[in-house]
C-alpha cells in the first residue's frame, strides 16, 4: 500500500510541477508571449509555427497555448488557419520539452529547488520571486521523475501489476483510450508522456503499449483543448477542434503502422524511456509536416462543423466574458475590460436619451431607458462574478491594479445607471404627469450641464481604456468646473424664483434635484481618474487648507507665557 501511495504521490508531484511552471511563466511573461503570438500569426504560416514551438517550449503546455490562440480567434484577431499553424508548432514545442526532461537531470533538481525557494521567499512580489517559483516547478518535475522511478521499482515484479499492464498489451485502441482519459484527468500530456517513459524504462510496460499510450496522450491533449473551450464562441472552438482533427488523423494513420514505427524507433539504439519520447517527438513532427500547408482545408472543415452564430439580441447577455480565458488571467482581464466598456456604452445611451425625454415628454422612451438600467445591472453582475473567478495570485502588480480599476469603473457605472433611472421617474411624476415645463433659461442651463456630462463620460471611458495621465487630469479639472456651474445655476434658479417666474416656481423641486443628480453622476464619472492620478503621485491627500492661528489669538498665547504667577499665591488645581 505504501509503495502505491508513493507512486501516486510522484505522479501528483509531476502534474503539480508542470502546473507551477506553466502558471509562473504566464504570470511573468504572459503579456510578452501573447504579443509574440499575435505578431507572428499576422506574418506567415512558418512564423506562426515557430512562435507556437517557442511559446509552448516555455510554458510547457500546448493546452495553455491553445486557449490563448483560441481567445485571439474568438475576438477576430487571427484567422482559424493561422491559429492552427500555431497549434502545430505548440505540439512540437511540448514534445521538445519532453525530450529535454527525459534526460537524467537529477543533479540539478536540488539546485533548482533551493535557488527557487530562496528567490521566492526573499522577493515574492517581484519578478525575481516569480522566476524563483518557475525554478521550483522545474526542480519538482525532475524530482518527481526520480520519485516515480524509485517508487515503481518495488512493484515491477509484483504479480498483480504484471497482470494489470498485461491487459493493455496487444490492444492499441485500448491503450490509446486509457492514455487519453488519464491525460484529461491530469490536465497535462507532458506529465503523462514522461510517466509512460519512466514506466517503459523500468520495464513495467512493453514498447507496443508505450507507443499506444503516447498516441493516446496526444489524442487526450486535443480532447482537453476542446473541453476547455466548450463555452467559448464558435470562432474560438474551431481552433481546438482543428487541433483535435490533426491528432485524430495522425492516430488513425499511426495505429496500423505501430510495428514499422517500433522498428524505426528501435533502430535509434536508445533505451526504452528515450524511445518513448523520441516517438512522441517524431509523431508531432510528422503531423506538422503533413498538415502545415493544409491548415486552410482543416480550417474550412472546422468552420462547417462550427458555423458562426448570430449575436444574441439580448443586450443583457455578456459577449466578451470567455470562460476558457480564466486559465490565462491577463487575457481574462482584457475580456472584462471590453465588457466594462459595453456597460459604459449602455449608460451613455441612457444619459443621452434622458435629455430627449426631458424635452419631448416621451413616456415610451422613458420606459425603454429605465429598462436599460436592468441591462446595466446584469452586465455589472456578470463582470463582477467573472473577475472573482480570476486568481489574484496569478496577476502581476500592473494587472492587479487593472483588476481593481475594472471593479471600480463598473461600480461607478452601475450607480450612474441607478441615478438616471430615478431621474427618469421624477421627470414622469413631476413634469410629464403634471404638464409642466421649464423656463427657457432653466432649460438652457440643464442642457449645458447635460452636454458637459456626456462629454465627461466619454472622456472618462477614454481614461479607463488608455490610462492617459493628461486626460485624467483634464477629467478631474472638469469635476471642479462642473461643481462651480452647479452652484451658479442653482443660484440663478433661486433668482428666478425671487422674480416670480411661473415656470421656475412650478418646476423648482425637479430643477434643483436634476442639477444635483447630474453633479452626482459627474462625480462618479470623474472618480475614474483617481487611480491613475494616485499612481502618478499627483493627487493631493485632502482639499482642506492648513488653518493658521489668528494674529490676536497668537498674541494672547504669547502674553500668557510671558506673565508669571505671583509668589506665595497657590495655583489652581
Amino acid at each position: 500500500m505504501q509503495t502505491l501511495l508513493n507512486l501516486l504521490a510522484g505522479v501528483s508531484l509531476l502534474v503539480w510541477g508542470t502546473h507551477i511552471v506553466r502558471t509562473g511563466i504566464l504570470r511573468l511573461y504572459g503579456s510578452d508571449l501573447r504579443r509574440i503570438l499575435r505578431r507572428s500569426v499576422s506574418r506567415n504560416r512558418l512564423a506562426a509555427f515557430a512562435a507556437g514551438v517557442g511559446v509552448t517550449g516555455l510554458i510547457q503546455s500546448s493546452t495553455a497555448t491553445a486557449l490563448i490562440v483560441a481567445a485571439f480567434a474568438g475576438q477576430g484577431l487571427v484567422t482559424t488557419a493561422s491559429a492552427l499553424a500555431v497549434m502545430l508548432g505548440a505540439d512540437v514545442g511540448t514534445s521538445i520539452v519532453t525530450v529535454v526532461l527525459s534526460f537524467d537531470l537529477s543533479w540539478i533538481a536540488p539546485l533548482l529547488i533551493f535557488t527557487g525557494v530562496v528567490m521566492f521567499l526573499s522577493r515574492q512580489s517581484t519578478p525575481v520571486g516569480r522566476f524563483g517559483r518557475i525554478l521550483i516547478g522545474l526542480g519538482l518535475i525532475i524530482f518527481a521523475l526520480q520519485w516515480i522511478r524509485g517508487a515503481a521499482r518495488p512493484i515491477v515484479d509484483a504479480a498483480g501489476v504484471k497482470v494489470l499492464f498485461a491487459s493493455l498489451t496487444g490492444d492499441v485502441l485500448l491503450d490509446v483510450l486509457v492514455a487519453a482519459l488519464v491525460t484529461i484527468l491530469c490536465y497535462s500530456s507532458l506529465a503523462v508522456v514522461l510517466l509512460v517513459a519512466a514506466l517503459a524504462q523500468l520495464g513495467v510496460i512493453s514498447p507496443p503499449v508505450a507507443l499506444g499510450l503516447v498516441l493516446g496522450a496526444n489524442l487526450g491533449s486535443g480532447m482537453l483543448g476542446m473541453l476547455s473551450t466548450l463555452r467559448s464562441p464558435p470562432e474560438a472552438r474551431r481552433v481546438t477542434l482543428g487541433n483535435f482533427l490533426f491528432k485524430l488523423i495522425g492516430c488513425v494513420i499511426a495505429i496500423p503502422l505501430v510495428d514499422p514505427l517500433l522498428g524505426l524507433v528501435a533502430s535509434m539504439a536508445l533505451d526504452a524511456g528515450h524511445e518513448v519520447v523520441a516517438f512522441h517527438l517524431l509523431f508531432n513532427l510528422g503531423i506538422a509536416l503533413l498538415f502545415l500547408f493544409w491548415t486552410e482545408r482543416i480550417a474550412r472543415v472546422a468552420e462547417r462543423l462550427l458555423p458562426t452564430q448570430a449575436i444574441a439580441d439580448d443586450p443583457a447577455k455578456p459577449r466578451h466574458l470567455d470562460p476558457s480565458a480564466l486559465d490565462t488571467p491577463p487575457l481574462a482581464i482584457s475580456n472584462a475590460a471590453r465588457e466594462a466598456i459595453r456597460i459604459g456604452d449602455t449608460v451613455e445611451q441612457m444619459l443621452t436619451g434622458m435629455l430627449t425625454v426631458l424635452k419631448s415628454n416621451d413616456r415610451a422612451l422613458a420606459r425603454k431607458l429605465r429598462d436599460m438600467d436592468d441591462t446595466v445591472d446584469s452586465l455589472y453582475t456578470a463582470v463582477k462574478l467573472y473577475l472573482t473567478q480570476i486568481s489574484r495570485e496569478a496577476l502581476e502588480e500592473r494587472e492587479g491594479r487593472r483588476w481593481a480599476d475594472i471593479v471600480s469603473f463598473t461600480i461607478n457605472l452601475e450607480q450612474v445607471g441607478d441615478i438616471i433611472e430615478r431621474i427618469l421617474s421624477d421627470i414622469e411624476d413631476k413634469k410629464i404627469d403634471k404638464g409642466r415645463n421649464f423656463s427657457d433659461a432653466g432649460m438652457a442651463e440643464i442642457c449645458d450641464l447635460h452636454a458637459r456630462l456626456v462629454a465627461n463620460l466619454r472622456l472618462g471611458m477614454g481614461v479607463f481604456l488608455h490610462g492617459d495621465l493628461k486626460s485624467a487630469q483634464e477629467l478631474l479639472a472638469q469635476k471642479v468646473l462642473f461643481r462651480d456651474l452647479e452652484r451658479a445655476y442653482a443660484d440663478s434658479h433661486l433668482g428666478r424664483l425671487a422674480g416670480n417666474t411661473v415656470e421656475s416656481i412650478e418646476t423648482s423641486s425637479l430643477h434643483l434635484d436634476l442639477i444635483s443628480d447630474m453633479k452626482r453622476i459627474n462625480s462618479h464619472v470623474c472618480s475614474i481618474a483617481y487611480p491613475i492620478l494616485e499612481q502618478a503621485g499627483v493627487l493631493a491627500h485632502t482639499r482642506l487648507r492648513p488653518v493658521e492661528p489668528a494674529p490676536e489669538a497668537d498674541a494672547d498665547r504669547k502674553g500668557e507665557r510671558g506673565r508669571r504667577w505671583p509668589k506665595g499665591k497657590p495655583r489652581p488645581a
